[in-house]
């Protein structure tokens, strides 16, 4: 990071200080997308710039606060995750109405949900529901629609807010695609929580799906879950070709990833699905996202073969 700082403009003068903060804070998030999210890393180089860091920005505080909740010290109770979940949501909103934090993490984010117009009704109910991960074992329906929506619809929310940021009518263009986002993000939640269904429930004492228990979980269970996910990315399928180019074969290389997620999930005996994570081999991956990228953003209406 110390280059960041003896870098130079082009007509040989430094950088004003402040934005070399800038340009340490949004490393400091690359940071922790390259050693939390690795999938997601990889996702995000098929985003132009200045998307890109923007989304990248966001993501790091996601990262953050979902650490505080799924993995706290030794001998650290969930009374203490709050007091810093807590200070953790102060800090945030005071940095979107300030436009700079000491914390560097939370700086980038400010940063760019200012830019890309992510305000603070996106930005609670997100930390609501990393606050329901030390309140809540079990959800009902009410409450699981509530976690999803502030853990994964705002999130995709924010992140629309950055793929429209040079967009003629950004606003207008967010009204079209807002709940597509919403749907691809509850969709990328539900998918994980099958696929982490003994972790959670074993590890962190959770049960996210209303009315499942992990440990007897049928094949009619099962399905019911992956068509409600199926439809999810359906109807997110549908506004993919309206995202600006900047984001939409990323946009459409995750949809895609998750419909192929989804297939092998249902192709898994639901006994299994309490001990195995299923994952998507490499070599998919990269088919996936090379139909992607020759397709120009039009997700796929197939998924590939599960086993290919």
């Amino acid at each position: 990071m110390a280059g960041l700082l003896l870098r130079v403009t082009a007509r040989g003068s430094r950088p004003a200080a402040h934005e070399s903060y800038d340009e340490v804070a949004s490393a400091s998030a690359a940071v922790v997308i390259g050693a939390y999210s690795s999938s997601f890393g990889a996702a995000s180089r098929l985003l132009a710039e200045p998307v890109r860091t923007h989304v990248r920005n966001i993501y790091a505080l996601v990262r953050v606060a979902d650490e505080i909740v799924d993995a706290p010290r030794p001998g650290v109770g969930p009374a203490d995750q709050a007091v810093v979940l807590d200070t953790l949501e102060r800090e945030t909103l005071a940095a979107l109405a300030a436009g700079h934090s000491s914390n560097l993490v939370v700086h980038a984010f400010a940063r760019s949900a200012r830019a890309c117009g992510v305000t603070a009704p996106l930005v609670r109910p997100f930390f609501a529901s990393m606050r329901m991960d030390l309140e809540r074992r079990e959800h009902d329906e009410q409450s699981f629609a509530a976690y999803v929506f502030g853990s994964a619809e705002v999130v995709g929310l924010m992140c629309l807010r950055a793929f429209l940021l040079e967009e003629p009518d950004p606003d207008g263009s967010y009204d079209r695609c807002a709940p597509g986002a919403q749907r691809l993000g509850a969709a990328f939640q539900k998918v994980n929580f099958l696929r982490d269904l003994g972790e959670d429930a074993d590890l962190l004492g959770r049960r996210y799906f209303p009315g499942v228990d992990p440990r007897r979980l049928t094949v009619e269970q099962r399905d019911r879950l992956l068509d409600d996910i199926d439809a999810d990315l359906s109807a997110a399928a549908d506004v993919v070709p309206l995202l600006p180019t900047s984001s939409r074969v990323a946009v459409c290389a995750a949809h895609d990833l998750f419909s192929e997620l989804s297939a092998r999930l249902r192709a898994t005996p639901a006994a299994q699905l309490r001990t195995r994570r299923v994952r998507v081999p490499g070599p998919v991956k990269a088919r996936l996202v090379a139909g992607a990228v020759a397709r120009r953003g039009r997700p796929r209406t197939a998924p590939v073969a599960v086993g290919s």
